[in-house]
């Protein structure tokens, strides 16, 4: 069978150099007669591969010195609660709600301390990004905390929340290497992998040094703290071994391709194809507001349930998969993230224009 081109939002397609060299290697990495699956992480060969990886992240993102990067299990779902239980000081932090993943972060910091509400767009269905350049923002808060880029919703923060002096953190999951960034404008960078980078298992955590302290809340647990994972450079306990190898061919892909100023060019490209047709459609349309459009995530309806489904099961059948969109919103979603090539995206439009004709 030929390979689909796959929407999901993740688990998300990888680049397909990446997955053929990683058969290559499945069973020999490197002439040590094992797979990486299989060989200890205090192996030489092992160190050798998450030092790399680490190395190469730094390379692309331009990640200053006085930034810590971490290799963590956990996925976001853990992070929301070490970013209170790490850097909530003075028990209090500012959360901006711009969907599902935000607001089950600020539920998760209230366990911990007062977490404010400073904006939110739920009032239209997290349609929109919040107008964040006035915030009231308080001298005693320690962090402002955002999700940049709203997988479910399709929203994406293109200007940073004027955060007064306070630390930035945000959760960059599905839009983690799409772009350039200025990680200094950032306390901590959290991204799960398995959107746009690797397999699922893998946290990564882009934190600045001066945060990696012994001083946390009392009941946070050890491996939930950043400073013991900076400490053992990733090693404290066996990490994702295997995912953390992919995340580091993954890397390689992108410096082989132009970097991140590249990748965004290509990002572009892709999601110019598809919200072009969603604008002149007179079936299909779009749900987020054109300012605050996210490149990764294009969430899409025909306004009739029976329809979108009808939809999502021809568009399987033509491969074209996992075009349906979250259960908690409906509708159509297609995930464009950095490995779906220009042609997955074409080919999307064309069965798009196919199916507008056909049920006019």
């Amino acid at each position: 069978m030929s390979r689909v081109y796959n929407f999901s939002a993740g688990p998300a397609v990888l680049p397909e150099e990446v997955l053929q060299e990683a058969a290559a290697e499945m069973l020999d990495y490197k002439g040590s007669g094992m797979s990486v699956m299989e060989m200890s992480h205090r192996s030489k060969v092992y160190d050798e591969i998450i030092k790399e990886a680490e190395a190469d992240l730094r390379k692309l993102m331009n990640i200053p010195d006085n930034y810590k990067v971490l290799f963590v299990q956990g996925g976001d779902s853990l992070v929301f609660a070490t970013v209170p239980m790490n850097l909530m000081k003075n028990k209090k932090a500012g959360y901006i709600i711009t969907g599902q993943w935000a607001k089950k972060a600020f539920a998760e910091a209230k366990i911990y301390g007062e977490a404010v509400e400073l904006a939110s767009s739920a009032d239209e269905t997290f349609a929109y990004i919040p107008d964040c350049s006035d915030l009231p923002i308080t001298d005693d808060m320690d962090y402002v905390y955002i999700c940049e880029n709203n997988t479910i919703y399709g929203t994406k923060f293109k200007t940073l929340p004027n955060t007064k002096g306070k630390l930035l953190v945000a959760d960059q999951s599905s839009c983690f290497l799409s772009e350039p960034v200025d990680v200094t404008k950032y306390g901590l960078i959290h991204a799960g992998v398995q959107k746009n980078v690797g397999p699922s298992g893998v946290q990564v955590i882009i934190v600045r040094e001066d945060l990696v302290t012994d001083d946390v809340l009392p009941c946070t647990p050890t491996m939930m703290k950043y400073k013991t994972h900076a400490d053992n450079d990733s090693l404290y306990n066996t990490p994702p071994c295997y995912g953390i190898y992919i995340c580091g061919k993954v890397f390689k892909w992108l410096l082989k391709n132009g970097g991140l100023e590249g990748i965004k060019e290509l990002n572009e490209k892709k999601a110019a194809i598809l919200y072009d047709f969603l604008d002149q459609s007179k079936l299909f349309k779009g749900t987020v507001r054109k300012e605050d459009r996210s490149l990764m995530n294009v969430p899409f309806v025909t306004g009739d349930a029976d329809m979108d489904a009808k939809f999502v099961k021809e568009a399987t059948a033509a491969g074209l998969v996992s075009l349906k969109g979250h259960r908690s919103v409906g509708g159509m979603r297609a995930s464009i993230y950095n490995a779906m090539p220009i042609e997955g995206v074409v080919k999307l439009v064309e069965f798009m224009k196919k199916f507008e004709e056909e049920n006019a």
